[in-house]
């Protein structure tokens, strides 16, 4: 194995857009007739803006020229808070290894490169969502659960759109 983690850059567009739909469809067990042409669509934007402003690094593993994974991680602004002064972000996604690379210590190596960027930048706070393959990767690296936090599902949403725009 002759692995190589390349940074992406805007060459590398159709290949990282082409990975997220192979991650999503891999991580929700989706069927290759699923239509993801919106999804393709939106992450090809998000990735072109992105990777031009900074607010995204991703990685690319190669195996020679075979694609062996993948990882990312955006970055972002909230209020300060007493944990974190700055509001300064992180969010860790589209961690990936196709299935004949597991278990050779690339996610660790692509999420070690990721955390070392976001350190770089001051980044004190680092979250992430697990899948159950995932998980011990992210336990092994020192993630805990938070168990705080909430969410309003998208249907919720639509509901309360609705209610206030009928008075």
């Amino acid at each position: 194995m002759n692995l190589v983690y390349k940074k992406a850059a805007i060459e590398d567009l159709d290949i990282l857009t082409e990975t997220r739909v192979e991650v999503l469809r891999a991580a929700n067990r989706l069927s290759k007739d699923t239509d993801m042409s919106e999804v393709k669509k939106q992450s090809y934007d998000y990735y072109k803006k992105s990777l031009c402003d900074g607010t995204h690094i991703a990685y690319l593993i190669y195996d020679g020229s075979c694609f062996a994974g993948t990882g990312g991680i955006s970055f972002f602004q909230v209020m300060p808070t007493y944990h974190n002064p700055s509001g300064k972000k992180a969010y860790i996604m589209n961690m990936y290894t196709r299935a004949e690379y597991r278990r050779r210590g690339i996610a660790y190596q692509t999420l070690n490169r990721l955390i070392r960027d976001a350190r770089s930048r001051g980044i004190t706070a680092i979250s992430l969502e697990a899948t159950d393959m995932g998980r011990p990767l992210y336990e092994k690296y020192g993630f805990v659960e938070k168990n705080a936090e909430m969410e309003l599902p998208e249907e919720k949403l639509r509901e309360g759109m609705d209610a206030r725009e009928a008075r």
